[in-house]
């Protein structure tokens, strides 16, 4: 009993189910995407013309976009605190909407009708913040499958929402906006105890890199499946018992990726090292390092310095002969700086945290800036429009193309973190 509570306790603070958790509500989250599908239940219920729909268009890109109070707050508030601030503005918003696009609440002026777009869709990114800077905390050498696989799930979204909607058969389609309003608040309520740091650094594991592939399997999986089930949809009439067969199976495929930490907890022995092992560690080094007077220096030493000093092959050794290397390694440099040796990096390098003064002056920051600012705007207006394009062209469902597009989204942004790991890997 004694040790299934241990497992237990094992699995509750494994990264790889906080990381599986923050796919589950990515999947979600991504409601910014979903307003093409929107816009003309919009159009039409209220009587708004395209003049009236730019305008809310913009005050939900500006909700998804700007997020300087959610990226302020991650610093002070536990995660769970900001899962359900951006539950409540998510509610609050696009449940409003619903109200009033079904005559249940009076119509407000248009103005009103964009703070309601801004504060609902705002909520997406403190789902966003929260799952990505969780994340990367648990798994800091992973940083870019780590993002580019949380993005992906948030871009898939309205794929898997429209998926939902269309296996209704309602005729109402007021029930879309409703479930934006309910789906992603209830998941990140759900979710919001188990999406935290918890200290994924110790759990490195010499099996990460399957795990990874394990997912982007998945990935490809999705993609292709939700493209058939569209196709199949489309060009077909399948019965109901059909449309709920494909889509329980798609709720399979998002439900797989527990297996990593149920595997890992349960199936393998742990490589990491115990709270036991890990305190002798701790002080082995505090006494090593005693005899420094520069001992302040130290966590900068392991975080930078011994980036630059580790071996090649070292994560290819045992895991206690790791730790002794790395612990070695530490020593080493704790002893070095001390002689003014090695010379001690005062703040942070690529790869590691900045805060905001930080990265204001620096020449990536505003590079990546301007490329936002003159790449993505044109995507947006696209993806914001796309259901009118499409109901102009002729097509009955919309929602169809904006789901597509959607499973591009997922595809490009996964792609995006894979590659770019493997090109700054292959620069180190």
């Amino acid at each position: 009993m004694g040790m299934l509570a241990d497992r237990l306790r094992a699995f509750s603070t494994n990264r790889w189910l906080v990381f599986v958790a923050a796919m589950w509500l990515q999947s979600m989250a991504g409601i910014g995407y979903l307003f093409g599908a929107i816009s003309p239940i919009l159009k039409a219920a209220l009587g708004y013309n395209q003049r009236h729909v730019a305008a809310l268009g913009i005050a939900k890109d500006l909700g998804d976009c700007v997020g300087f109070l959610a990226g302020s707050l991650s610093a002070m508030l536990p995660a769970w605190a900001m899962l359900l601030i951006g539950a409540l503005q998510n509610f609050l918003g696009y449940g409003w909407l619903w109200l009033i696009v079904t005559k249940q609440a009076p119509p407000l002026p248009l103005s009103m009708m964009c703070v309601l777009i801004f504060v609902g869709t705002n909520g997406e990114t403190y789902f966003n913040t929260t799952s990505l800077v969780t994340c990367i905390q648990n798994f800091p050498k992973s940083r870019g499958p780590t993002v580019g696989i949380l993005k992906g799930f948030a871009g898939l979204s309205s794929a898997i929402l429209t998926q939902l909607f269309a296996v209704m058969h309602t005729p109402d389609h007021a029930t879309l906006i409703f479930m934006v309003a309910v789906g992603p608040s209830l998941v990140a309520i759900g979710l919001m105890f188990v999406i935290r740091p918890v200290g994924g650094h110790r759990q490195v594991r010499s099996s990460d890199k399957n795990s990874f592939m394990f997912i982007y399997t998945i990935c490809l999986l999705l993609a292709s499946y939700l493209v058939g089930v569209m196709l199949v949809q489309d060009f077909l009439e399948v019965s109901d018992n059909v449309a709920i067969s494909l889509t329980v199976f798609l709720f399979i495929l998002l439900i797989l990726p527990i297996a990593i930490p149920v595997v890992l907890t349960f199936s393998l022995k742990t490589e990491y090292p115990s709270p036991y092992e890990e305190a002798l560690l701790s002080e082995a080094l505090k006494g090593e390092a005693g005899t420094s007077h520069e001992r302040e220096d130290q966590p900068e030493l392991i975080l930078s310095e011994m980036e630059d000093e580790k071996p090649k092959d070292i994560d290819s050794l045992s895991p206690s002969e790791r730790r002794r290397r790395i612990a070695d390694l530490q020593t080493k440099l704790v002893q070095a700086a001390a002689r003014g040796g090695v010379r001690v990096r005062k703040g942070p390098r690529r790869g590691e945290n900045f805060t905001l003064m930080q990265a204001l002056v620096k020449a990536d920051f505003w590079l990546i800036w301007l490329s936002l600012l003159l790449g993505s705007g044109s995507g947006l207006t696209v993806i914001d429009n796309l259901g009118q394009m499409s109901q102009a062209a002729g097509f009955k469902d919309g929602h169809n193309f904006v789901s597509l597009t959607s499973i591009w989204n997922f595809l490009g942004r996964v792609g995006g973190g894979y590659f770019s790991e493997n090109i700054v890997r292959y620069q180190h």
